[in-house]
């Protein structure tokens, strides 16, 4: 039986410091050698994927948390956020004070005050992204001597198209800016806390309601032809919880938030700990 996967990245494909487990790579090939389909299903932008993931090779993407799907070379779905969100969006961080990013399919941009704020944290991150491929036994020339990319890779927020922003991230000192966020802007927009670990009192995520991985994850089966019933969804972010809702078998990483575990109903491993091997390796994929 043909089986699809949709896989979170960060957290669960790679480290939050981009370290990736070799037994991860192996699972997804060893899947689609076996005949099963491979998604990323991932709340970054397509062109914010880190090269090692694009190298694995995979069926589709999902990404932007649901915005845009596509398998192989064919763009299934686009729905970017419209001006006036965006903008809504916009405001309602410049009267916090807050930091942010605002994501198109095919960048990231920055608002001015974020580069100082993050570019320390940044770099710690890639140090640990160096510390954690040591331990995993990849060859110390691996990256060729060359600095990792950012954790995000972030342009000038004069770059930006607000046509075509389709979700946005972002940073608040205080410990209840997610909260804000969701009280502020009201029942048409998705706000949930981040995926990715940012400085600060709290980061979140906003999107608009009703599009997010679950809701995308149900197209992308219309549009294959597969039941719901056949796929499996990995993921350890609150970003995945409609995941988890919407597909037959979903699994939570073992660095997963408890409650998110719970919600699962199954969990597997941690994400530098063999976690998507184990978990394919235990529903029959690899």
């Amino acid at each position: 039986m043909t089986r699809i996967a949709f896989l979170d990245v960060d957290g669960t494909i790679q480290e939050h410091g981009d370290a990736i487990a070799p037994s991860t790579v192996r699972a997804i090939r060893t899947a689609r050698a076996n005949g099963h389909l491979v998604f990323l299903c991932t709340g970054r932008s397509a062109g914010d994927l880190h090269p090692k993931v694009r190298e694995i090779g995979v069926d589709g993407e999902i990404t932007n948390g649901g915005a845009f799907g596509t398998r192989g070379d064919e763009l299934l779905f686009a729905d970017p956020m419209a001006r006036e969100d965006t903008e809504r969006v916009i405001a309602f961080y410049q009267s916090e004070g807050m930091h942010y990013f605002l994501q198109s399919n095919d960048a990231v941009f920055a608002s001015d005050g974020v580069g100082p704020f993050v570019d320390e944290f940044f770099r710690e991150r890639r140090e640990k992204a160096r510390e954690e491929l040591h331990r995993l036994g990849a060859a110390e020339d691996e990256e060729g001597g060359a600095e990792p990319p950012q954790v995000i890779a972030y342009q000038p927020m004069d770059g930006a198209d607000l046509d075509a922003i389709a979700k946005s991230t972002f940073i608040s000192l205080r410990p209840d800016g997610v909260e804000r966020a969701a009280a502020a802007l009201g029942e048409r927009f998705h706000v949930v806390r981040g995926s990715i670990p940012l400085p600060g009192g709290s980061n979140g995520e906003i999107g608009l309601r009703g599009t997010n991985k679950g809701s995308a994850i149900a197209r992308v089966l219309d549009r294959l032809g597969l039941d719901a019933r056949d796929a499996i969804g990995i993921g350890d972010s609150w970003n995945d919880i409609e995941m988890f809702e919407v597909v037959g078998t979903p699994v939570a990483m073992g660095n997963a938030d408890p409650h998110l575990k719970e919600l699962a109903g199954r969990v597997t491993t941690s994400v530098l700990e063999d976690g998507v091997w184990n978990a394919f390796a235990e529903l029959g994929l690899v």
